[in-house]
């Protein structure tokens, strides 16, 4: 997995790539607790339109993302899901919990 920060405007966008599960979600989780703690801006970006895979441990850390993002009044968005992790956020009925848009640049916008 692969995870690259971006700022766009006064937004961050965590673009992410490879799967997401139990062996790298901690290095997810980080990544996106610190673009909270350094300030990045009003709203966060997920891009996981390069991401197949999610397990629960990478839902796990989404959840902790979307969590402090609320804290601080930041919007939290996920970006691009490929029909797995489409799959496991509708299993584990968490795709209505976050804002889900079918492109970064969709998100950005909207």
């Amino acid at each position: 997995m692969e995870i690259n920060i971006k700022n766009a405007d006064t937004n961050a966008v965590v673009e992410v790539s490879g799967d997401v599960d139990m062996s790298n979600s901690p290095r997810l989780r980080e990544a996106l607790l610190k673009v909270m703690r350094d300030g990045h801006g009003s709203m966060v970006v997920v891009s996981l339109e390069q991401v197949e895979y999610v397990d629960s441990s990478g839902i796990a850390s989404l959840v902790e993302g979307l969590q402090e993002a609320r804290k601080r009044k930041v919007s939290f968005r996920l970006a691009g899901l490929n029909d797995g992790p489409r799959h496991v956020l509708e299993l584990t009925r968490l795709i209505d919990v976050f804002d889900v848009y079918p492109s970064q640049a969709e998100a950005l916008q909207a």
